[in-house]
C-alpha cells in the first residue's frame, strides 16, 4: 500500500471513530465520578452504590458494552445486570425497573472490572505509539446500549480525582484516547475466544514498525510485556526483540516461560538468536535451546561456537545458493521461497559442485537479468571484477569491516578454510557488533 492510501485510510479510520462525532463527546460519563455514585429507582430511591463497572473488554464489539455494575447494598456487594440501567449520568445511575434482580458477580468470557482492572494501569496507545496509563475511563450511550469509548491519559484528570466530589464526576476530556486506538492489559480477565480476542486496537499492534514495538515492550511492566507477546504472532513479536535493546532482551527473556521464551528465539533470524543466548547463562541458554527444534538449535550451537568479536560471531547462516546450471528465473523463485527474511538477504552465493564459492550475485544484478540468462553467463560477467571479498570465521570484526568499505559492498561471505561459504556478515551486524554501547535513540520517550 502506498504512502498516500495509509493515510487516506488512516484518515477514514479516524473519522470512523466514536469520539470524533459531537454527540458523544458531549455525553461522555467519567467513570471515576461514577464510582461511589448513587443507584436508584424510577422513584428516585437509592438502591445502592456503584462499585465498579463490569464491559465485555475483549469481544467482537469495536466499543466494550457495559454489561452491569457491582453495586454496595449496606455491607453486601451485588452484580445488576446492565438489562437493568435506564440512564447513566455523571455520577449517578438511575434504573429503567422497579423490579432489581441482584445477584452474585461471576465474570464470563471477556468481562473485566473497569475500575479495577483498567483505571490507573498501563495500556498502549497505538496511535501514538507509546505507553500511558489510564486518568479515567470514559462511558458514553452508543445506539441502544452503554459502551466504553475513550481513554483519559491527562494530568489534569489525575488531580480532578484527588479533588471535592462535585469536581470528580465532571469530565475533563482535554486528551480523550478512542477506545480503538488503545491497546489494555487486564491481568485479571478471562479471555474470549482464540476467534475474538484481537479487538480492533490490538489488531493496530500488528500494523506498527518492530521498532515501535520493542519502544512499547521496553516500557511496559513485565506483566503486561508478557501479554502484549502473547498477543503477537511469533514472527511478530521475534521482529521486535530483534530490535530490543540487550539488557531489556536479556530481562523478557528470563520472565518469559521457558517454552514461550525458546519459541520466541527459535523465530528470530540466527545471528539475532545468538547474541540473544549469548547474553543468558549456560544454563539458562541451554534450557532455551533443549526446546527448540533439533535442527534450529544444532545451528544456533555452531553458531554460538564462534567467540563474540568475529567474523563467525556476527554473521547469519541463513544463506541463499546456487549454481551456475540454473536461470536467473529459477534463482529468483529461490528467493521469493525467503521472502520473510528480505532484510538478511542481498546477494546470491554461487558455488561449485564440490560446494566451493566460485562468486557472489547482488540483488540487483539478478534483478536486472533476464529470466532466461543462465546464471553461467553471470558468473563471466562478475570475473572482470575478481574474487569476490570473504573472511574467515575468525577474522577480527574491525578488520572484516575495513573489508566491507574496501569492497564498497553490504555484505561479506564467511567462507571456511577449504572456499565453503558458512554464513554472510551484513552492513549492520557489523555495526552492532563494533558499537554494541550506542543503543538505539528513543527520541518519542525523550520528548515526553
Amino acid at each position: 500500500m502506498s504512502t498516500t492510501a495509509r493515510l487516506r485510510d488512516r484518515r477514514v479510520h479516524l473519522e470512523r471513530r466514536a469520539t470524533a462525532t459531537k454527540a458523544v463527546r458531549t455525553s461522555l460519563v467519567s467513570l471515576a465520578g461514577l464510582i461511589g455514585g448513587p443507584v436508584t429507582n424510577q422513584a428516585g430511591e437509592e438502591v445502592g452504590r456503584v462499585v465498579d463497572v463490569v464491559a465485555r473488554l475483549y469481544g467482537a464489539d469495536a466499543y466494550p458494552p457495559v454489561t452491569g455494575l457491582i453495586l454496595r447494598i449496606g455491607r453486601r456487594r451485588a452484580f445488576l445486570a446492565s438489562d437493568a440501567i435506564g440512564k447513566v449520568h455523571a455520577g449517578h445511575v438511575r434504573l429503567s425497573t422497579a423490579r432489581v434482580d441482584l445477584r452474585d458477580f461471576a465474570r464470563r468470557p471477556g468481562e473485566v472490572l473497569l475500575a479495577k482492572d483498567v483505571l490507573d494501569h498501563q495500556l498502549v496507545d497505538v496511535d501514538g505509539v507509546q505507553v500511558t496509563r489510564a486518568a479515567d475511563l470514559y462511558l458514553a450511550p452508543l445506539v441502544d446500549r452503554v459502551v466504553l469509548v475513550g481513554v483519559d491519559v491527562s494530568l489534569p484528570t489525575l488531580l480532578r480525582r484527588l479533588g471535592p466530589r462535585r469536581w470528580q464526576a465532571r469530565p475533563t476530556p482535554e486528551r480523550v484516547l478512542d477506545w480503538q486506538a488503545v491497546a489494555p492489559f487486564a491481568e485479571q480477565a478471562t479471555e474470549g475466544p482464540p476467534e475474538v480476542r484481537l479487538r480492533a486496537s490490538r489488531a493496530a499492534l500488528h500494523r506498527l514498525r518492530p521498532a515501535d514495538l520493542a519502544d512499547i515492550l521496553e516500557d511496559l511492566g513485565r506483566a503486561e510485556r508478557q501479554q502484549l507477546l502473547g498477543w503477537l504472532e511469533p514472527e511478530q513479536a521475534a521482529d521486535a526483540l530483534e530490535e530490543m535493546e540487550p539488557h531489556e532482551l536479556e530481562n523478557l527473556l528470563r520472565e518469559a516461560q521457558p517454552e514461550h521464551a525458546a519459541r520466541l528465539v527459535d523465530e528470530m533470524e540466527p545471528d539475532e538468536a545468538a547474541d540473544a543466548l549469548r547474553d543468558l547463562t549456560p544454563e539458562e541458554r541451554e534450557a532455551l535451546l533443549t526446546r527448540m527444534p533439533s535442527g534450529e538449535a544444532a545451528e544456533l550451537r555452531r553458531l554460538l561456537k564462534h567467540r563474540e568479536g568475529t567474523a563467525g560471531g556476527a554473521m547469519t547462516t541463513l544463506l541463499i545458493t546456487a549454481d551456475r546450471d540454473q536461470t536467473v528465473a529459477q534463482v529468483r523463485a529461490q528467493l521469493a521461497e525467503q521472502a520473510e527474511h528480505r532484510t538478511e538477504i542481498d546477494a546470491v552465493a554461487v558455488v561449485d559442485e564440490e560446494g566451493r564459492l566460485v562468486t557472489d550475485i547482488a540483488l540487483f544484478d539478478l534483478a536486472v537479468a533476464e529470466d532466461t540468462t543462465p546464471l553461467a553467463d553471470l558468473v563471466a560477467w562478475r570475473a572482470q571484477f575478481g574474487p569476490p571479498v570473504t573472511v574467515r570465521p575468525d577474522t577480527a570484526v574491525a578488520e572484516a569491516a575495513d573489508e566491507l568499505v574496501a569492497a564498497r559492498a553490504s555484505s561479506l561471505l564467511v567462507v571456511d578454510d577449504t572456499d565453503r561459504p558458512l554464513g554472510r556478515i551484513l552492513a549492520d551486524d557489523l555495526l552492532d557488533a563494533l558499537l554494541p554501547e550506542r543503543g538505539r535513540l528513543h527520541f518519542r520517550r525523550f520528548l515526553q
